[in-house]
């Protein structure tokens, strides 16, 4: 897989309105998350309807509790390993929400201005999986060798940078068995 133009080859192209251009340009941050939509189902077009602006609110009790909620994610890696890219990574897309992130010796906020969004399907408490890992993990490869500042160490999830807000990509999220994997695709 390979990065063109901000598209990583072999993802379907689900192009999302809720972007917009990186004020800095910087990309320097990985961070992960899972969705399940409605919470705890996997599988449907959901969530892409999520990303796009065009789920139904009557289509389930839940989705009415979202109804208006404008975010996306660069990239979904679904339950088979499947990539569907929403936001080409020179742009910001909108899935950090409000978090922060100890950066060297300093906080930084806005963490959209300069992170990569990376949504699992799945949720906190179901393992993920290992054609997840495996994707991610040639996923991540592409990305830390094609933006420079950006390097294992930055990888984090979700409840890192948010963590009194969210919890993903949870508990069932694997870290060793993800940097095993990570090790291992660096090596083929």
């Amino acid at each position: 897989m390979a990065i063109e133009q901000g598209w990583l080859a072999g993802a379907r192209r689900v192009p999302s309105p809720n972007r917009d251009e990186r004020p800095l340009g910087e990309v320097s941050l990985l961070v992960l998350h899972s969705i399940s939509l409605p919470p705890g189902e996997f599988g449907g077009p959901h969530i892409e309807r999520l990303f796009t602006n065009r789920l139904d609110p009557e289509a389930h009790p839940f989705f009415a509790s979202i109804q208006g909620l404008r975010v996306s994610a660069h990239l979904l890696i679904r339950r088979d390993g499947e990539c569907v890219q929403f936001v080409p990574f020179q742009c910001r897309a909108w899935h950090a929400g409000r978090s922060s992130w100890r950066d060297g010796d300093r906080w930084r906020t806005a963490l959209n201005d300069f992170s990569i969004g990376i949504e699992l399907e799945g949720d906190e408490v179901s393992a993920y999986s290992a054609a997840q890992y495996e994707r991610l993990a040639e996923v991540a490869l592409e990305l830390l060798a094609a933006y420079p500042d950006l390097e294992a160490s930055r990888v984090t999830g979700h409840a890192q940078v948010a963590p009194l807000r969210k919890r993903d990509p949870g508990p069932a999220f694997d870290w060793a068995y993800f940097y095993q994997r990570l090790g291992a695709r660096r090596l083929s």
